[in-house]
């Protein structure tokens, strides 16, 4: 069966998300590391992509760990200098493939707060057909319900859907869907894949 649609997972594909990488930046290696250790700031994070209120779960974080309170508050004081910066080339592949009209969909793992200061700021966030976003999904991959969700609501499954994204747990439940897959480790690979399944030329895809 032919690809109908091409699914883009939005962190660390279209756009760089580096927690990290941030708080090393400002607050140095040696703090980070130690308020990572004590604090599941991902798993605080995971919380805001189930829906939760993006301001009150990191604010009620912070005040758990008041030793850290200043710099976990910063997760959504500074969101944007987390988020950043977009991966051009990913970018120039969604576009190309919406400009030969095929059917570009996100499937991502993102606040209901966080999609609303991203959406203004990266404005390839508004171009696809349509963006399932966990927040308003109330469920997050690799959970199998959100892969169903999808497919419920586009009308299309399995061999229909190809999809990229860096975490492997994530890839492994689409597959398990008979989906196709890729798994992002940077924009070329990515690029390669799509011209592998006929989607788009080399000259399309560089």
């Amino acid at each position: 069966m032919t690809i109908q649609a091409v699914i883009f997972d939005i962190g660390n594909v279209l756009i760089e998300w580096q927690p990290e990488r941030y708080y090393d930046r400002v607050v140095g290696e040696e703090r980070r590391k130690a308020m990572f250790a004590a604090v599941d700031l991902h798993g605080m994070n995971d919380q805001v992509d189930r829906g939760a209120d993006f301001r009150d779960t990191i604010y009620k974080t912070a005040e758990q760990y008041p030793e850290f309170r200043e710099e976990i508050r910063m997760w959504h004081d500074d969101w944007l200098e987390l988020a950043k910066p977009a991966i051009p080339h990913s970018v120039r592949l969604l576009r190309a493939l919406r400009a030969k009209g095929i059917k570009v969909l996100a499937l991502t793992n993102f606040g209901i707060g966080t999609w609303d200061i991203a959406t203004p700021v990266y404005d390839f966030l508004n171009e696809f057909d349509h963006a399932y976003v966990s927040g308003h999904m109330a469920v997050i991959k690799p959970d199998a319900t959100i892969y169903q969700m999808l497919e419920d609501h586009s009308g299309l499954s399995g061999d229909q859907l190809i999809f990229a994204d860096d975490r492997l747990d994530n890839i492994d439940a689409a597959r398990a869907r008979g989906w196709h897959t890729h798994h992002f480790t940077g924009p070329q690979g990515w690029a390669d894949c799509l011209v592998s399944h006929g989607l788009l030329t080399a000259e399309e895809a560089a």
